[in-house]
C-alpha cells in the first residue's frame, strides 16, 4: 500500500478511485492531479512507480488543500461561527443540524439517542430513579 500524504490508499483499486481515501480529494481533484502528473487515472495503484507516488504527493501537497490542512480549516471555520454567536454557530454549539433539517422527528444523529422525559409511571421504577 503506497503512502500519499500520509494516508495509505489501497493497491487493488484504479487511481482515481484510491485517491479518493484521502481527505479533501473527491473525483473531480483525483482526475484533475493524475491530468497534472501525466498519469493514467485508470491505472492500477499496485503498476506505479516511485517517481509516479513522489510526483502525486508533491501535487496534491502544493496545488490542493486536503487532510490535515483542510481539517484544521474547517474547524477553525466552525470555532469562528461558535464565537460570533452566528444562528448556525449555535446550533453547532448545540448539537443540533446546522442546515435546516426538521428535528421534531429524525435528527438522530445529530442529537443522539432518545432520551425520555417525563413522568415515569410505574411505582417501582419511580422509586428506583429517585434513590438512584
Amino acid at each position: 500500500m503506497p503512502r500519499i500524504i500520509g494516508v495509505d490508499i489501497p493497491d487493488d483499486r484504479k487511481l482515481k478511485i484510491a485517491l479518493t481515501y484521502i481527505y479533501g480529494v473527491g473525483p473531480t481533484v483525483a482526475l484533475r492531479a493524475c491530468k497534472r502528473c501525466n498519469i493514467d487515472p485508470e491505472i492500477r495503484v499496485n503498476k506505479l512507480t516511485a517517481t509516479d507516488i513522489g510526483a502525486l504527493n508533491s501535487i496534491l501537497q502544493s496545488d490542493f488543500i486536503v487532510e490535515g490542512d483542510l481539517r484544521r480549516q474547517v474547524s477553525q471555520n466552525i470555532r469562528r461561527l461558535m464565537s460570533i454567536g452566528c444562528y448556525r454557530g449555535l446550533r453547532h454549539r448545540r448539537g443540533l443540524p446546522v442546515r435546516g433539517q426538521r428535528t421534531k422527528t429524525n435528527a438522530r444523529t445529530r442529537k443522539g439517542a432518545k432520551r425520555t422525559v417525563g413522568a415515569i409511571r410505574d411505582k417501582a421504577a419511580r422509586k428506583i430513579s429517585r434513590d438512584g
